[in-house]
């Protein structure tokens, strides 16, 4: 077979889709708990998925590409609360499935943390996928508090949108909090609302 004739065989295969894309997901995220982001290998996956390697890599180019969809996949994209207050909105982003209290997104953020400083492809990618859609509804929901009156037109709205995953993840990941709605319902009351007031 010609050089051409691989090449159009190949793009003629389907696709990885559908249930078996899902299967393939569950699997990396499954080595990604076991072993962090550094240590995985679509070998790796590959068995755990009982698929080829050959399979994955016509669907992802990399293992970086693959471990974000992956991400994606498992994260939950809730509706942009609107309870017509700052503190309920807040509190109904980050206390949903796949919020700040999820203890299953939470243990993953864990796995990919140290790839963020490694591996600037993975990180490049983890930031506009994964974290970029979570800042855009974060930026929503303090849009709509200024344009209630709920926050002061000097805010940097940009750094106070930070600081709530900020505060909380860092009780987490340095301090050993467990994630929960009191803990940041706590660091909405105390410390974001006041910094937000007019």
């Amino acid at each position: 077979m010609t050089p051409a004739e691989t090449d159009e065989a190949s793009s003629s295969r389907p696709r990885v889709e559908g249930d078996r894309e899902q299967e393939i997901l569950q699997a990396t995220l499954a080595v990604l708990c076991d072993v962090g982001y550094d240590r995985l290998t679509m070998d790796a996956v590959a068995t755990k998925a009982k698929a080829s390697k050959a399979t994955l890599y016509r669907r992802w180019s990399s293992k970086s590409a693959l471990v974000i969809d992956a991400l994606i996949a498992e994260k939950a994209h809730p509706d942009i609360p609107d309870t017509g207050n700052l503190r309920d909105d807040l509190v109904a982003m980050s206390c949903a499935m796949g919020g700040l209290a999820d203890q299953k997104p939470i243990g993953i953020l864990a796995s990919v943390l140290t790839a963020t400083q490694r591996d600037p492809d993975f990180a490049a990618e983890f930031r506009e996928r994964f974290l970029g859609p979570k800042a855009a509804a974060n930026q929503v929901v303090y849009d709509r508090a200024r344009q209630r009156g709920e926050i002061r037109d000097d805010l940097d709205i940009d750094l106070i949108a930070h600081a709530l995953p900020g505060i909380v993840l860092q009780r987490i990941f340095l301090l050993g909090d467990q994630p929960s709605e009191e803990l940041i319902t706590s660091v909405i009351d105390q410390i974001i609302m006041p910094a937000c007031r007019a």
